[in-house]
C-alpha cells in the first residue's frame, strides 16, 4: 500500500509517519511511486500506536521495544534455519543433539 493508504488505515498524519521512519521504527520499501508499506509494517505501526497511546510509552521506550522485536524476529529466523539444518542430519546426529540438549537442561 502507498503512503496515503497506510496513513488512512492507521489514522495517522504524515508528520507522525515521518517521525517513525526517521526513528527507524518503520522502513518502507521505496519504489517509483514512493514509499510502499506491507502487512508487517501495519502490524509494527499498530504496536507503536499501542505503545505510545494506551501504554504511555515514550519514544525512548518505543526504541527499546522495537529493537527487541527486531532481535526476536531475527532469532526466530535463525532458529528456523537451525531446525531445518538439524532435520537434514542423520538420525544418529539428531539423537546426539537431543541428548546434548537434555544434558544442558539438567544443569
Amino acid at each position: 500500500m502507498d503512503d496515503l493508504e497506510f496513513r488512512l488505515c492507521l489514522k495517522i498524519d504524515v508528520v507522525q509517519l515521518d517521525l517513525w521512519i526517521e526513528q527507524g521504527w518503520l522502513i518502507p520499501e521505496m519504489s517509483d511511486e514512493g514509499r510502499q508499506f506491507h502487512d508487517a509494517d501495519v502490524a509494527r505501526a499498530r504496536l507503536i500506536l499501542d505503545l505510545m497511546g494506551d501504554m504511555g510509552v515514550n519514544e525512548a521506550g518505543v526504541d527499546v521495544v522495537m529493537d527487541l522485536v527486531d532481535q526476536l524476529h531475527g532469532l526466530r529466523g535463525t532458529m528456523d534455519r537451525l531446525v531445518t539444518a538439524i532435520s537434514r542430519q542423520e538420525r544418529d546426529v539428531q539423537r546426539r543433539l537431543l541428548e546434548s540438549l537434555e544434558d544442558i537442561d539438567r544443569f
